[in-house]
């Protein structure tokens, strides 16, 4: 589908500060590591007591689990943000994509065009099927200083590409994936509001066997807009991610929960989901009816990206890159 340029580079570059909404003050990551008290973990200075609770409920939700995990809760409208290794770094395995993505949309904007037909094409492939060759293509198409301006003027600071052609393993926190999805939100000088319609509704119609993860829990009242990623290395096993927006009543919120350590797929998303219920009924406590945990697809198990055994890049585990 063709969507319409905004506003131009050289205005975005100037505004993106000023349009995106600053994060609550925070403590070092040392504060929200995984001993912290669950009180450090949520912040909200108008509703202190629904974020002790989120806190403690993230706490017992990760509890017995051997994932490592980075996890982010961000609701502007309660003015509510939570933080768990909010800059540690994981291989990106597939939700970079909608990086790629918002890289894409932001570069027709720049160059005052639509989407090239074959360019949306591999953009609905890439987000809504996780199609690998559509994904590999747009970031050949646009290029490592083109991908890497895209971050520069979306604040995503703490992201590092992956090598040549192998997105999977760019360098994500859960601080800059929140970043990405303000971007699909609110408005701001990055990305006009065709191009976050657009994304959103991609995300908005995953394929069902790749809706796991943060939808878990959810009121079935709201739209869920949601990318995942799994991704098996010798190092730090399974890397099982989610990131998720959730529109339908106020401002929306999102949801990103990375995690590895995983001895397989399946457990990683029990892992993602347990945390997601928790995190989806607290800010949803009057909800009747909500999205149930997910059930084992065929296509679990399998890598989403094939990495080279012999590729002789130092792999960065989270507690590692701190």
């Amino acid at each position: 589908m063709k969507r319409r340029r905004g506003l131009t580079a050289a205005v975005g570059a100037a505004l993106v500060g000023a349009a995106l909404m600053a994060f609550p003050a925070w403590p070092a990551d040392a504060a929200v590591s995984q001993v912290a008290a669950s009180s450090a973990i949520c912040s909200s200075s108008s509703h202190p007591a629904l974020a002790a609770r989120l806190g403690r409920d993230i706490q017992a939700a990760r509890r017995g689990r051997v994932s490592t995990v980075a996890v982010a809760v961000d609701d502007p409208g309660m003015g509510l943000v939570c933080w768990v290794n909010r800059f540690w770094h994981f291989d990106s395995a597939s939700v970079v994509k909608v990086t790629i993505l918002g890289a894409l949309l932001r570069k027709a904007e720049d160059q005052h065009r639509y989407l090239t037909a074959t360019e949306a094409a591999r953009a609905r492939l890439m987000i809504t099927r996780s199609d690998n060759a559509a994904a590999s293509a747009l970031w050949a198409e646009l290029g490592r200083s083109y991908l890497q301006h895209f971050l520069n003027v979306a604040g995503m600071t703490h992201t590092s590409l992956g090598p040549g052609g192998f997105w999977g393993l760019t360098q994500i926190t859960a601080n800059d994936q929140v970043v990405l999805l303000r971007l699909l939100l609110n408005g701001n000088a990055v990305l006009d509001p065709s191009s976050r319609s657009y994304a959103l509704r991609l995300m908005a119609e995953v394929i069902p066997a790749q809706r796991w993860g943060v939808p878990a829990g959810a009121p079935t009242s709201l739209t869920v807009h949601v990318k995942n990623g799994w991704l098996p290395l010798a190092t730090h096993g399974w890397r099982i991610h989610s990131i998720g927006c959730f529109t339908g009543h106020g401002g929306g919120y999102s949801i990103v929960v990375l995690t590895q350590d995983n001895p397989t797929m399946a457990y990683g998303i029990a892992t993602i989901e347990a945390i997601a219920r928790a995190i989806n009924h607290d800010l949803n406590a009057a909800a009747t009816s909500i999205v149930p945990p997910s059930q084992p697809f065929s296509s679990w198990e399998t890598p989403d990206e094939r990495i080279p055994a012999t590729l002789d890049i130092p792999m960065r585990g989270a507690g590692a890159s701190g």
